[in-house]
């Protein structure tokens, strides 16, 4: 029995593999579903999201295959188009978390969770 479960071991892995693909794909086609109900949308050019329908209806219909390499691009190729999109979300979240405070303010409650790969100083000013 320990001999064939090493047998089919490479095999299952892949299986799990590519499980885990699909499943990270439905993960990620559903966010992008509601992405044109999110105010950045509106911030994206007719060419941005024209990519980001091509590689989001590309990788819908890849994600029931058994071409695990095919998914794992696809997942990367919606990702890629989606960047831009991310980013304008994640600049209105801070610009709304800040909005109406000082530094000062804002970095006193934002405490610990907020977290810079250097030393933050206050700007001088002269």
């Amino acid at each position: 029995m320990i001999l064939d479960s090493f047998d089919h071991a490479e095999k299952d892995f892949m299986k799990r593999l590519l499980i885990e693909s699909r499943n990270e794909a439905d993960t990620i086609l559903a966010a992008v579903e509601h992405a044109p109900s999110d105010p950045a949308w509106l911030q994206l050019d007719e060419r941005e999201r024209s990519t980001i329908a091509a590689a989001r209806d590309y990788l819908a219909r890849i994600k029931q295959g058994d071409d695990l390499r095919s998914i794992r691009e696809g997942i990367a190729a919606l990702d890629h188009a989606t960047r831009r999109f991310a980013e304008l979300m994640m600049e209105a979240a801070v610009a709304g978390a800040i909005r109406g405070k000082t530094m000062d303010a804002a970095a006193k409650e934002l405490g610990d969770k907020v977290t810079a790969p250097h030393p933050m100083a206050p700007a001088e000013f002269k």
